[in-house]
């Protein structure tokens, strides 16, 4: 079954805010002032938009958006749950509404002072009990050290290195290409602060096998998107970017970041799940990606997703990731805006302004020739992800 709306929509527009540890502002104007610069990037005004998508964790109602800026009607307003997940779930939902009709001009946006405010990575110990079923799980995973994202995670990453021989310095290379991509992106918080593998390997322990720097940031920061259909897109200001195809993905026995009771934790389904529609979808496959945006919140499940989408077979990726192969110049450059890690955490939305630029040839570390982005979601929870495209 193909998307109805694939290849017939498009990102029309993109803006961010400075990315930073303290933005001195509030979340609301981080999310207006990303918006305002994605409808400039388009060359919109603020009487065409109608249609708004978030995700459920942005703390920024459509309604105070819109007043902020200038918009008085909308005839579409969704959000997508799942946090990170929703990086392309939420240009998934705008595609939709834009080619079903329900809008004509949609706007995107996660804006969140993830930093200096309210603190992902710092853990659930200190949440009140409540009878929900996310808190009752918490109740059963915390009493055991279960507490914090990394502390998730790293079950992933030790059974993963137990069944197919990676180490701590595959997990490495994929913080160290982040980081030399983001020493060459202005707009990136570790701008011309590129790491070596020994750097990476004197980082401290934060929950073995993660260490410091397989950690994505706390961020700082807003960014946005302008998606429309593709006709519209043409007579705008910027190159579009054809959305092929944005999918979301759930599989069984899902869970928040702790599915450990599948038959095998070194896979990611939903992921594959993600592969299967959009490779369906466009016809494509991953010998027809020439760049890739993958999820970095932490290193070990960045090599997974290489495997599920088939640029590697299972338990090869540590192998593919060698010899510069996810960096400029490799056979697939991965996070050339420096990712998570090296440009700023704001929940992979980020992410697809970078597949925009990748198709636009805008990117500070632009490969050639590139056609086809692969951009991905959160790894761990119910997922989504794209494949951005150039309008030929």
């Amino acid at each position: 079954m193909v998307m109805s709306f694939a290849g017939k929509t498009a990102i029309a527009g993109i803006g961010a805010t400075d990315f930073s540890k303290n933005s001195g502002r509030s979340t609301l104007r981080l999310a207006v002032e990303a918006c305002e610069l994605a409808m400039k990037d388009a060359g919109v005004t603020p009487d065409m938009i109608d249609g708004m998508v978030t995700y459920a964790h942005d703390n920024n109602n459509e309604i105070d958006v819109c007043r902020s800026l200038g918009v008085d009607k909308l005839t579409h307003f969704s959000l997508v749950h799942h946090s990170g997940g929703a990086a392309c779930g939420v240009v998934h939902q705008a595609a939709m509404a834009v080619a079903s009709g329900a809008c004509n001009y949609c706007l995107v946006w996660r804006a969140f002072n993830e930093r200096s405010e309210e603190r992902f990575g710092a853990g659930v110990q200190e949440r009140p009990p409540a009878p929900t079923p996310m808190e009752v799980d918490f109740g059963w995973s915390s009493p055991f050290g279960l507490l914090t994202p990394a502390s998730w995670v790293a079950m992933f990453a030790q059974r993963y290195m137990h069944e197919y021989g990676a180490t701590s310095e595959d997990f490495g290379r994929v913080a160290v290409a982040c980081r030399k991509h983001a020493a060459n992106n202005p707009a990136a918080f570790f701008y011309g602060k590129p790491i070596t593998l020994e750097e990476h390997q004197a980082s401290r322990w934060i929950v073995k096998p993660l260490r410091l720097l397989d950690c994505c940031q706390e961020s700082d920061g807003g960014q946005a998107l302008l998606i429309t259909t593709l006709d519209r897109a043409r007579h705008l200001k910027s190159v579009p970017a054809v959305i092929s195809s944005a999918v979301q993905g759930s599989c069984d026995d899902q869970q928040m970041m702790k599915s450990y009771y599948r038959q095998s934790i070194t896979g990611i389904p939903e992921m594959k799940l993600c592969a299967d529609q959009l490779y369906a979808d466009t016809g494509l496959s991953a010998a027809d990606i020439q760049a890739a945006v993958l999820y970095d919140h932490f290193t070990p499940l960045v090599l997974p997703q290489l495997e599920e989408f088939g640029f590697c077979k299972r338990g090869e990726a540590r192998d593919f990731i060698k010899d510069g192969n996810i960096e400029l110049g490799g056979r697939l450059p991965v996070n050339t805006h420096g990712g998570q890690i090296g440009e700023a955490y704001i929940h992979g939305l980020n992410g697809v302004a970078e597949g925009v630029r990748l198709v636009r040839g805008t990117s500070t570390n632009q490969p050639a020739n590139v056609d086809h982005v692969l951009v991905t979601a959160a790894t761990a929870v119910p997922t989504s992800a794209a494949i951005l495209s150039r309008d030929s």
